[in-house]
């Protein structure tokens, strides 16, 4: 059963597992002006008021004017405190695609006090639950008409479970389940919004919760607190020079920490329109592209830029209003990079960003060698940027590989209820270990700084993280299996894949591609998470300290596949 929440106290917070910024780090950011003071539904109000006749979203289904927008979102908000059993300082699941309703029900959300948890669609039973439990979220907004109608099922499950209590279903019949979206907006309709909890929040609690890891064990929760989730926001909206009258496009989920805060939180705070697309599908977009004229793409997977090079549209379509081409999630090859500017007269930059705050990315008219090979410098003045020895404290020599250790404005300063994790995640003063392994640079006199892999186990399936332990754990459940080892495989789309190394129990048969994921779909875990390649050997090779080499498994993999497509050797 869920864990019931403290109810909007940063006492409460700091007790049930929130790592504050140090007294002196708070202090620093405010009179800076880095942190404002306000909370970040008070900040987006303010904006929504200044530019309340402008176009602030646009789908496919339509528009909506921030005034029109905001008038909604204030309307699900006192639904929500009037119809449910949610209250200020309550989480709240999502499992929602990039429609109008998931946009307002954030809104609404932090309107309410009530906090979001940037949950996904693709997530399933098992994630859903691990990552309530841990947090203590009491209610789940889902999408009854997402893919083929599964959230209703998964919803139900939890409640039945009682890992949730509260259910809001939008477009779809709520049948019984929980609260209808529109019966919220209609009973919110007669409620001032002077009465909202937003106006009384405090800027030091936390606004919404962000995923980072996988959910086995101990889930990774990133707690993004009011001021310093506005002013990533807001930063990443001044560096990209947003203002009234910028259109931007996003393909990706909204709700993610992407999606959060380099689209929709930026776009609003600055009185810009976010084009909501339905998808990645390349044909969409084109059209969106061509109908609503786009200046930035912020965030294009390199997956999906190379979709975009091979659509046969792509060459006839007119992109000449993108003026913000930012590739992120890895590292964008330079023949690819090269091919968006000569074919399709496409200027590229390249971004990095984790949903524990720091982002970098390339200056706008950086040079090509700073663009096409590094991810730039990082978004703010205060950000601090340390290369360490992996494991030590020690900084390594300038130009050396190292850990990305980095501490600032808007970097968390430790996970949600980790205290044992946050240990050995974060320095002593402060600074977050990434696990990623990174470079420092410097050209024409100013540093900059390039991603050259990871010391974590996760595998980058396009802009998908797969946390290899958990898909292990799961694997290993298998009755015919005795050991596995799940490790990134090349793939020149989407940069890695999964492949597991089995170790069978005697007499077993080896399970196929297919029959695993069916096994793993079983069990709970998101499709694309399942391995897409299965290796069976007597024994797993083991390193000199008598681990499992990866190592050598991923070795092994590049080896067998070079020799498949006859470039080994």
């Amino acid at each position: 059963m869920a864990k019931t929440t403290a109810r909007g106290n940063v006492e409460d917070d700091v007790g049930n597992g929130l790592v504050r910024y140090p007294k002196e780090a708070e202090a620093r950011y405010r009179e800076a002006g880095y942190w404002s003071g306000r909370t970040l539904p008070a900040e987006l109000m303010s904006a929504a008021a200044t530019h309340a006749d402008r176009t602030a979203l646009i789908t496919p289904e339509g528009s909506w004017t921030y005034h029109d927008l905001f008038t909604a979102s204030q309307r699900f908000a006192a639904g929500l405190l009037e119809s449910t059993g949610l209250r200020p300082g309550d989480a709240v699941m999502f499992q929602m695609g990039n429609v109008a309703e998931t946009v307002v029900s954030y809104l609404g959300c932090l309107l309410a006090g009530i906090r979001p948890v940037c949950t996904l669609p693709q997530h399933g039973v098992r994630e859903i639950r691990v990552l309530a439990e841990h947090i203590g979220a009491r209610g789940l907004i889902t999408q009854a008409d997402f893919g083929h109608g599964r959230l209703p099922d998964i919803a139900r499950t939890l409640r039945a479970d009682a890992v949730i209590q509260d259910i809001v279903v939008a477009r779809g019949p709520a049948d019984g389940l929980g609260a209808g979206y529109e019966d919220l907006l209609a009973s919110g309709a007669s409620a001032s919004p002077a009465t909202l909890p937003y106006r009384t929040g405090d800027p030091r609690q936390i606004a919404a919760f962000q995923l980072s890891g996988g959910t086995t064990g101990l889930p990774k929760i990133a707690p993004r607190l009011h001021e310093e989730y506005t002013y990533n926001s807001r930063a990443w909206a001044e560096t990209l020079d947003w203002r009234p009258g910028t259109v931007i496009l996003y393909p990706l989920p909204i709700m993610h920490n992407a999606g959060i805060s380099v689209a929709l939180q930026p776009a609003l705070l600055s009185g810009a329109t976010l084009v909501l697309a339905p998808s990645a599908d390349i044909g969409t977009l084109l059209d969106l592209i061509e109908a609503h004229r786009p200046e930035a793409l912020p965030l294009v997977p390199p997956a999906l830029a190379i979709r975009l090079l091979e659509h046969p549209r792509s060459t006839s379509s007119d992109l000449s209003s993108l003026k913000d081409f930012i590739v992120g999630g890895q590292k964008l090859a330079e023949e690819v990079a090269g091919r968006l500017r000569d074919v399709l007269g496409i200027t590229v930059r390249q971004k990095f960003g984790m949903a524990e705050g720091m982002f970098f990315v390339t200056p706008a008219h950086a040079a090509e060698e700073v663009r096409h090979h590094t991810v730039g410098e990082p978004l703010s003045p205060a950000d601090e940027i340390r290369i360490l020895r992996p494991g030590e404290n020690t900084e390594v020599a300038p130009g050396e590989i190292g850990e990305l250790c980095v501490r600032g404005p808007y970097t968390i300063r430790g996970y949600y209820r980790a205290e044992q994790h946050n240990a050995h995640a974060f320095t002593s003063d402060g600074f977050y270990r990434t696990g990623d392994l990174a470079r420092r640079h410097t050209v024409a006199g100013s540093a900059c700084y390039s991603i050259e892999g990871r010391i974590k186990d996760v595998i980058n399936r396009g802009v998908e993280k797969i946390h290899a332990e958990e898909v292990e754990e799961l694997i290993l459940r298998h009755p015919d299996v005795s050991n596995a080892a799940l490790v990134a495989m090349p793939d020149k789309v989407l940069g890695e894949k999964a492949c597991v190394y089995l170790v069978l129990e005697p007499g077993a048969t080896p399970p196929t591609v297919r029959t695993l994921g069916e096994f793993l779909l079983s069990k709970g875990l998101a499709k694309y998470k399942l391995p897409e390649r299965v290796e069976v050997l007597p024994a797993l090779p083991l390193s000199n300290v008598g681990k499992i080499s990866k190592k050598a498994l991923r070795e092994d993999i590049e080896d067998k596949l070079g020799r498949e497509s006859g470039t080994s050797g």
